[in-house]
């Protein structure tokens, strides 16, 4: 079976499947699917839980007769990645406009972005 990019983003069902595995390290469907309210199908999780493994997001491996999950990727490169990924499409690969965009809808005011300026310098400073 031929494997996607890693590069490929996650969809909202994808990642909060994803933040499951992240939190127990390993998972069968059935555990997966315990943590919805109300309950996802058994074979919606099944189904996704493989589209995640063939785009390279998990890994498998087999222990009985079921499947055990865990995260090919971690939390900190999926978030980069959506990060690019908006980034990209929606701000055509200018980190500068996302800023300015959060900037102009109010999403962050200019003492927060001094503020967060401060700790990203302070961060550049240590080795």
């Amino acid at each position: 079976m031929v494997k996607t990019s890693n590069k490929v983003g996650l969809t909202k069902l994808e990642l909060r499947i994803m933040q499951v595995i992240w939190k127990y390290g390993r998972c069968t469907v059935s555990a997966v699917q315990e943590e919805w309210e109300p309950p996802l199908a058994y074979t919606t999780v099944q189904t996704m839980l493989n589209i995640l493994e063939r785009k390279g997001k998990l890994k498998r491996e087999l222990r009985g007769r079921a499947y055990i999950y865990s995260a090919a990727i971690t939390e900190a490169k999926a978030l980069g990645q959506g990060v690019r990924d908006l980034i990209d499409r929606m701000f055509g690969g200018s980190s500068e406009e996302l800023v300015m965009s959060l900037l102009k809808n109010g999403e962050i005011d200019a003492k927060k972005l001094a503020e967060l300026t401060d700790r990203f310098n302070q961060k550049a400073r240590k080795p």
